[in-house]
């Protein structure tokens, strides 16, 4: 029965298209592993993000002094983890952490839509740099509105990892359930140079 046959072949390529696509996030998220083992990113990211909130609630003065010190040491640790990271990705090979853009993940989707793709090693340079400039303080934000900014700056780097890794509505999906806090939130949250340089970046895909 021809219906029958080509519900058949079509049940074949979605089975293949979903086989391919899980093959290409796997690859991806052996590379990103890979080049982030060298380095304690992800766990400085967790504990400066948890730090704030604990730095904020403190009611003992000393007490919120002595965690705003360490804070500002496992930031500096993690602008230099970040700043080699970013120069490791730039030697790498385009085509192991290039990425598509759009809004569905499907195998082959950087060749099939060269314009539609995103180079994870220059996204990468853009956060290190915002992280960067956060610590550095050169605005002179006070503790509180520095906190907020660098966290913003920390969701949205790892927003972009989870992108690269599955696909934007997957890793906003993240955002939401593990920090309650959407996509577009964190966009306009963090520094003016950084959001400025994210979505040109974005908008320069290819």
């Amino acid at each position: 029965m021809p219906g029958m046959e080509s519900y058949v072949l079509f049940l074949f390529v979605l089975g293949a298209g979903l086989v391919l696509r899980v093959q290409e996030e796997r690859a991806r998220i052996e590379h990103l592993g890979a080049a982030l083992r060298p380095y304690r990113i992800e766990g400085l990211m967790e504990t400066l993000a948890d730090g704030y909130l604990r730095a904020l609630g403190e009611a003992d003065l000393d007490r919120r002094e002595q965690v705003w010190n360490a804070l500002e040491a496992t930031e500096a640790s993690l602008v230099r983890d970040l700043r080699q990271f970013a120069a490791d990705l730039a030697r790498a090979p385009l085509g192991d952490f290039s990425f598509s853009s759009l809004p569905v993940s499907l195998p082959y989707a950087t060749r099939l839509f060269p314009g539609a793709t995103i180079d994870l090693r220059r996204l990468v340079a853009v956060h290190a740099e915002g992280i960067e400039r956060v610590a550095a303080n050169a605005d002179g934000l006070e503790r509180h509105r520095r906190a907020f900014v660098m966290t913003a700056e920390i969701y949205l780097l790892q927003h972009s990892c989870h992108w690269y890794c599955k696909s934007r509505p997957v890793a906003s999906a993240r955002l939401v359930r593990r920090h309650q806090t959407a996509y577009e939130q964190v966009v306009a949250s963090v520094s003016p140079e950084t959001r400025s340089a994210y979505l040109a970046l974005l908008s320069r895909k290819g």
